[in-house]
């Protein structure tokens, strides 16, 4: 192969350790740094790449620099904040941001990296952590022709397909609107087999019907094998995280003064169950949350 890339990567999470196996599977030299867990650090360490202790030095040591966090706040730290990236900028530097963040946050960092000479993109993920450690997520780009076409070697590492959806923030604009849909219809069809419940249904004749028409869908499909058989793995994304990405959009939503009457609904479901102590349960369990509530 050419040149080995030297990449750097931040938050080794569900989807993070898998991308960067990827990286060290082929070959590149990849810098990472432990956040909360300690335990994909040593994993890492082990198959090849090596441990800074800030991202400022995970950025001293690499050309691109991953990050792939919970929340738009940690991503302005990461970058911004002491020991961050940007204390260590140097020319040739880019920020690859995998977070699924908020596009006023997005842009703001993306002007602190211009600032300082070193190039952004929002490049948000699609699919899930199977495909992470596939290489075969979809990538969600937001940023210039040049800045894209000089990482999409770097993002191909772990994506099998990448869309350019416009300027920086586009990206996470529309992640944003891609999980209100996803989750959206995960609350749902939480609601719905409340009422099958409810109405004397059985939850296996509501799948079997629903499954075979119009009222199917992937995220049907993820949220009822939990009703059905007590399996949370179709759907593996916490009940916080999904609050935290409606609070973005409808914070969006709220600022542009669009019409929106399901948003907010769909946003106060995930808040109550986060407030009531659900927020690290995967997105399925929103119906024992809300059959406890009802009860």
């Amino acid at each position: 192969m050419a040149d080995p890339y030297k990449i750097g990567f931040i938050g080794l999470g569900l989807m993070g350790e898998g991308m960067a196996t990827c990286i060290v599977k082929a070959g590149h030299r990849l810098t990472v740094t432990a956040n909360r867990n300690r335990a994909p650090v040593d994993r890492l360490v082990a198959a090849g790449a090596a441990e800074a202790d800030t991202p400022a030095a995970v950025a001293r040591d690499s050309d691109f620099v991953v990050v792939c966090v919970a929340t738009a706040e940690q991503v302005d730290a990461i970058v911004t904040g002491p020991d961050g990236i940007l204390s260590a900028a140097h020319p040739g530097l880019t920020v690859i941001d995998c977070t699924t963040s908020h596009p006023d946050v997005t842009r703001r960092v993306a002007g602190a990296c211009s600032a300082a000479g070193v190039s952004y993109m929002d490049a948000p993920l699609a699919r899930t952590p199977t495909e992470a450690w596939e290489g075969r997520l979809n990538i969600m780009a937001g940023a210039d022709d040049a800045v894209l076409e000089r990482a999409r070697p770097v993002l191909s590492l772990f994506a099998e397909n990448i869309f350019h959806i416009g300027p920086v923030g586009s990206g996470h604009a529309l992640k944003l609107i891609n999980n209100f849909l996803s989750i959206g219809a995960a609350t749902l069809t939480v609601e719905a087999a409340l009422a099958a419940r409810s109405l004397g249904v059985d939850h296996r004749k509501l799948f079997e019907v629903c499954s075979a028409g119009g009222a199917n869908s992937a995220m049907f499909q993820a949220v009822m094998p939990w009703i059905l058989d007590g399996d949370d793995t179709k759907m593996r994304f916490s009940i916080a995280n999904a609050r935290k990405d409606m609070g973005y959009l409808k914070s969006l939503a709220e600022k542009a003064r669009l019409p929106a009457t399901v948003l907010p609904a769909v946003s106060a479901t995930l808040e109550a169950a986060t407030s009531g102590g659900a927020g690290d349960d995967y997105i399925p369990k929103l119906y024992n949350f809300a059959l406890n509530s009802k009860a």
